[in-house]
């Protein structure tokens, strides 16, 4: 594609510095000049060799111009990638996996120790049997009932087991306390089993335990926290015990898109065809069937390898995704909302409540009561309009809405009221 853009540059800058054309056919200064690159040519291939080869026409060409007919070639180059933007490429490993090949997630319960006083109190009793269970296992017969300690911990310790994971090799874990702990910072995780959803174990985690955040107290019960102390997460903590099931189909291969969709999917099967002709077909908008050719019966390894190298183009789905709880609005810059008026006011109502002390009058029989007194104000804004022309774009309606001063809130029910009335073509997701 980018050569072809290149071509047309080209071109068009070629005959826009030719011009009209002369009636005995060349120009003479086309003659002229193209005798001058010829005899720079011939000069430079006796001096170089063939290495004019490598270097091509363009140096000679830019060194004959003249500095105006060059700047008239850098614009035509520019205008045509503006009139044929590039489009982006991905390759298949990054939207596609093989079915099977996953990680496979696993959890564990254990023990933190060596807190200082923060962490589970006298009613999480089960971190104090799990203490117990601990020592007499190592000889020492504790009753889970006289133990008063608050340096240990009970967490949940949960990994991720990568397909292919061989013996030795090491995983990060995440701990988090699931009894009435205040902080883990300084704990150390000790030996802790993790399984599979199948009960086997695959792994076992021990370290230090890291936390972003930390509790600070002082004086009279102030304290300030920063972060969340009571989670945290050991790089390497885990070292693989055993391998998951995992197998390479040897015959047959099912490709699996991680978002499905028919046009990337019939994208994909056709740049598998276009480098081994019918080798893929689709099954949905998910699978991508690819049945492995001759040439790499026994080494699926490889052909896996030329699948996952493949480049093409994906689709996806025009898509805004608003979170109404930090106002935040994340769109795309080329969804497009079709030519509207947009009308947009508030409408704030105010009511305030002031307790009057009513007393009587001295030496009277009268009591001292509360009188409120409610005041309400209805404040509406004047209305402000908004023109989007034709092409206008979600960017283009955020820049126009925070130039009136209207919030985030403000322009995320304007999206919506857009997208009710057919004015804007792309999907909202509220999270």
């Amino acid at each position: 594609m980018f050569q072809q853009v290149m071509h047309e540059a080209v071109r068009t800058a070629a005959g826009m510095l030719r011009g009209p054309a002369h009636p005995c056919g060349s120009r003479p200064d086309d003659i002229a000049l193209e005798k001058g690159v010829i005899q720079e040519r011939r000069a430079h291939a006796g001096a170089y060799g063939s290495g004019i080869r490598s270097r091509g026409g363009l140096d000679l060409l830019l060194g004959a111009w003249k500095p105006h007919r060059i700047l008239l070639l850098v614009m035509s180059v520019w205008f045509c990638l503006i009139a044929f933007p590039l489009k982006a490429s991905v390759r298949v490993k990054e939207i596609a996996s093989l079915e099977g090949v996953r990680e496979n997630q696993l959890i564990g319960y254990g023990l933190v120790v060596g807190l200082n006083g923060t962490g589970d109190k006298r009613q999480t009793f089960f971190s104090a049997q799990t203490l117990a269970n601990l020592l007499e296992r190592m000889g020492v017969q504790v009753p889970p009932t006289a133990m008063l300690v608050r340096n240990t911990a009970a967490v949940m310790v949960t990994a991720n087991l990568p397909p292919f994971a061989q013996p030795g090799t090491k995983l990060d874990v995440h701990v988090a306390a699931i009894g009435d702990a205040t902080n883990l910072q300084g704990g150390l995780l000790l030996l802790t089993p993790l399984k599979a959803a199948n009960g086997e174990v695959f792994a076992v985690a021990q370290g230090a335990v890291l936390t972003a955040g930390f509790v600070a107290r002082g004086g009279g019960g102030n304290a300030t926290t920063l972060n969340h102390p009571t989670a945290g997460r050991i790089p390497g903590g885990a070292i693989v015990e055993r391998a998951p099931p995992t197998s390479v189909p040897r015959d047959l291969l099912r490709l699996q898109l991680r978002k499905a969709d028919f046009t990337t999917a019939a994208r994909v099967a056709e740049a598998v065809n276009r480098r081994f002709p019918g080798a893929a077909r689709c099954e949905n908008a998910a699978l991508v069937e690819v049945t492995v050719p001759r040439e790499f019966f026994g080494r699926a390894i490889e052909f896996v390898a030329e699948i996952e190298g493949l480049s093409l183009e994906a689709d996806s789905v025009r898509k805004i995704v608003i979170n109404e709880r930090t106002g935040t609005i994340t769109a795309g810059r080329d969804i497009l909302i079709r030519p509207v008026s947009i009308l947009h006011g508030a409408l704030s109502i105010e009511i305030r409540t002031q307790y009057q002390v009513s007393q009587p009058a001295p030496l009277s029989s009268g009591q001292t009561t509360i009188a409120p007194d409610v005041q309400m104000g209805v404040r509406e804004e004047r209305a402000r309009s908004v023109q989007l022309p034709q092409g206008a774009t979600v960017e283009d309606l955020a820049r126009s809405l925070t130039s009136l001063g209207a919030t985030a809130r403000d322009i995320i029910a304007i999206l919506q009221s857009l997208k009710a009335a057919g004015a804007l073509d792309a999907e909202i997701e509220v999270i």
